[in-house]
């Protein structure tokens, strides 16, 4: 299991997402969810996640949804976490070699599929490469960094753009 973290905004999406571009370059199959802001006129306006195997996307939070639960300015959009970010993980668990999750995070720990997706993936025996939110604390998360596999990357502004590689060398000496 591979951890990365940092302080927010340094770069933990962008280092997961060129890792599992690299990896999946490489021929393997990376699967799971990656959540990427969204901004208009140069607000950050909420949070889009991706489905790294089917291309489904969706909302996981934005700042004028009426309905879920709030974090900050911003409400969770529980239907599209549960039916595409939680399936997402899910699905990479049965059918992928690598399994990426994007965030294991306030917003995310709201759901309960989000929790089991993550947590079958965490007993799939395949490696895992997480975003986990810097200062969270939940039961999941705690989890995770306990594990005697978990090796944890922390992404900072002298090494973001170095992280990826590492974390793909890391990748592939799990998988072999």
């Amino acid at each position: 299991m591979i951890l990365v973290t940092g302080n927010p905004g340094v770069g933990k999406t962008t280092a997961l997402t060129r890792a599992v571009g690299a990896l999946k370059e490489k021929g393997y199959c990376v699967g799971g969810m990656i959540t990427r802001e969204v901004r208009e006129g140069g607000t950050r306006v909420g949070f889009e996640l991706l489905d790294l195997s089917g291309g489904r996307r969706g909302w996981l939070a934005r700042i004028n949804q009426e309905h879920g639960p709030q974090v900050g300015k911003y409400r969770v959009n529980m239907e599209d976490l549960n039916a595409i970010g939680a399936e997402a993980i899910a699905e990479a668990a049965e059918k992928c070699g690598i399994i990426a999750i994007d965030e294991i995070g306030p917003m995310e720990l709201f759901s309960e599929k989000f929790k089991q997706a993550t947590r079958k993936a965490l007993e799939s025996r395949k490696p895992v490469l997480a975003v986990v939110h810097w200062k969270a604390i939940d039961r999941l998360i705690s989890e995770a960094k306990n594990r005697q596999d978990a090796e944890k990357f922390t992404v900072t502004q002298e090494n973001r753009d170095k992280l990826p590689e590492a974390i793909v060398e890391k990748a592939v000496r799990v998988l072999n």
